[in-house]
């Protein structure tokens, strides 16, 4: 059990701790000077049941009130302490406040400092703090009068405190590992050791961990949890980890980062989050008002909108984006506290629904959907929902990691959601079953609409059908989803493919006769080797036609998407262009600077120097490759 003290400055909290434990957590010659916490303080001793309880002893004063939170973040009880001499202060109204948005539920309030007033005053402040308490997350928490001083009730609160650890549900040790890092220092003849709190999962000696923000690699050497040597830390735990770069200096970590396993390794900028302001706050909250946000033991400066039409009203949840000025590490349900602009009170907080939200999704339509969507409780529930509100699908890796689901975890939400999946890995989506069949059909109606649309032609390239299809959808499909369904359709057999054209397996091209006779004539005399397309006036020599009169078939067997005019004296078949197209990109990947030349294109393609620039002039126009001097850099990879 980890246990947080909280409440207002000079109200005894360490002095109760020490009581508690015989650990003075005041550890700074200036906390010594001063009589009062500045940093966290640590104490662990076993209060009657056999284990170790681990106090984190936080700073009262108001100027502290970011290390405060970075001390409660992730702990299971509150050890909540109001002075009876004083009564509630300002800072036990804002504590007990960042108590409630972070969803602390399990606590006691120590009434300190009894042997200074009467059994009257005693009765008052307990009036006074049940009123106070009154529909917060600790409401119906025990309140015990106490004295560090005399002993009075120190045995009753060792009690109260005993019985809540007893209470505690267990912790679900899942997920991958997350150490929100409080405190990052160098034990002499030992190495970095870095403490905090375990959010989720375990992690053991020998571990590889990430540092994020960053990209530091540790290695664990050493864990103590609950101060004492151990072989693994799981979450809900106190722990210190003994730890090496692999590769880099570990002078990045400090507080506000966190220690995790590979796959929590990232961080964000933006955010989706349920925010609720305190009843009461007075701060004027407009769309893009600059706050501080609490999270872990993280702080960052960030801007705040609005995702629902409407005022941000004190007292009502509401839904929010928040967009950082620097990085940090959040999975949903990762609970966070807002300051205001000058980061002197506490205005409100809540719970990340998102942190990775899709830049694409910029409609608020859909914005809103995809919230509700994230906000089931149940992963399986969060996933088909999601992929309902999903047109274009769910990245699955970037799912799995909001969720902070491990390998195991997500295999097993993925098994119980019905869903298509395609891309390859990292880049795998899941689209619903039911969008993926209206997709199937789309395409095979818009395939359908363009025969009926030019009767005369054998068949449509991919960017035409995908043009084509985004008609019959009322929205274009990202090219590498329609590139998927259109292979699958093809695999299904409801679309034939022949070369780089595609049809309906029934579909006849009723062309002239004439026509037709001048074509099974010209299309042997593509069918050379090595990409030697002859250019017009040889074409018409061996036909034995005019220029013009071959100039106008050939124009007419463009139109009819059988040919490609690449320029005025060079056509090519579409199959000829599409492995052109893909040569293009296979030269530009094998670049680091991803660009090529027009001499390495000619040397792999064996296409003539002066066919070659009228290819690639052709790319150029299409928006394929983009011209940089000599060389050319590929635009778009999936056409």
């Amino acid at each position: 059990m980890i246990v947080a003290t909280a409440g207002h400055v000079d109200h005894g909290k360490t002095t109760l701790v020490k009581t508690l434990t015989g650990v003075d957590t005041d550890r700074l010659p200036e906390e010594k000077a001063r009589g009062m916490s500045i940093e966290l303080g640590y104490a662990f001793h076993d209060l009657g049941d056999g284990s170790p309880t681990g106090f984190i002893d936080v700073p009262g004063h108001e100027r502290f009130v970011r290390t405060m939170v970075a001390g409660v973040a992730g702990t299971d009880v509150v050890l909540f302490v109001v002075a009876a001499d004083d009564g509630p202060m300002p800072q036990t109204a804002e504590h007990l406040a960042i108590l409630d948005l972070l969803g602390i539920t399990h606590g006691i309030v120590a009434l300190s400092k009894c042997d200074r007033v009467d059994a009257g005053r005693v009765d008052a402040v307990t009036a006074a703090l049940r009123e106070l308490l009154a529909g917060t997350t600790l409401e119906d928490c025990p309140i015990v009068p106490v004295s560090a001083q005399t002993g009075q009730g120190v045995d009753a609160l060792r009690s109260a405190l005993l019985a809540i650890g007893r209470a505690l549900p267990s912790r679900a040790h899942g997920g991958n590992f997350r150490l929100a890092v409080d405190r990052s220092f160098v034990l002499k003849g030992v190495g970095r050791i870095v403490t905090g709190t375990v959010f989720s999962g375990s992690t053991r000696v020998g571990d590889t961990l990430h540092v994020v923000p960053g990209d530091v690699e540790l290695r664990v050497r050493g864990i103590h949890t609950q101060n004492e040597v151990a072989a693994t830390a799981t979450s809900g735990q106190r722990c210190a980890l003994n730890v090496s770069a692999v590769a880099r200096s570990e002078a990045d970590i400090a507080r506000g980062t966190w220690v995790v396993a590979a796959g929590a390794a990232f961080a964000t900028e933006r955010l989706d989050a349920e925010l609720t302001r305190l009843p009461g706050d007075a701060t004027a909250l407009r769309s893009r008002t600059v706050v501080h946000l609490h999270l872990g033991a993280a702080h960052a400066l960030g801007r705040v909108r609005a995702l629902d039409d409407g005022p941000l009203v004190p007292g009502a949840p509401a839904r929010v984006e928040l967009r950082l000025e620097t990085p940090l590490h959040a999975v949903r349900g990762d609970r966070f506290v807002l300051r205001d602009p000058a980061g002197q009170r506490t205005i409100g907080g809540g719970v990340v629904i998102n942190p990775l939200p899709d830049e694409s999704r910029r409609r608020r339509v859909d914005r809103s959907c995809a919230f509700d969507a994230w906000s089931q409780p149940a992963p399986e529930d969060a996933l088909a929902a999601l992929l309902r509100a999903s047109p274009e699908g769910v990245d699955l890796a970037r799912w799995v990691q909001a969720l902070n689901l491990d390998a195991t975890q997500a295999e097993a939400v993925l098994a119980r959601v019905p869903l298509v999946r395609y891309g390859t890995a990292p880049a795998v989506r899941g689209v619903d079953p039911a969008r993926w069949q209206t997709l199937l059909e789309a395409t095979t109606a818009a395939l359908r609409m363009l025969h009926e649309e030019m009767p005369a032609r054998e068949g449509h390239g991919r960017a035409e059908l995908r043009a084509a299809c985004a008609k019959v959808l009322g929205t274009a499909l990202p090219a590498t989803l329609f590139r998927v369904v259109l292979d699958a359709a093809i695999a299904a057999g409801s679309i034939a493919r022949c070369d780089a054209l595609h049809r309906l397996p029934d579909h006849v091209a009723r062309r002239d006769p004439a026509d037709e006779r001048m074509w099974l004539r010209l299309r042997p005399l593509f069918d050379v080797a090595d990409e030697a397309v002859p250019v017009v006036v040889h074409l018409a020599a061996a036909l034995n036609v005019t220029l013009p009169v071959l100039e106008a078939f050939l124009a007419k067997f463009a139109r009819q998407g059988l040919l490609v005019r690449v320029s005025a004296k060079r056509y090519f078949l579409p199959a000829m262009i599409e492995r052109l197209a893909q040569l293009a990109v296979d030269l530009a990947d094998e670049h680091p600077d991803g660009r090529f030349g027009a001499a390495e294109f000619r040397d792999r393609s064996g296409v003539g120097r002066n066919a070659v620039i009228d290819i690639l002039e052709h790319f150029d126009r299409l928006g394929l490759t983009r011209r940089e001097g000599n060389h050319r850099r590929v635009l778009s990879r999936a056409r």
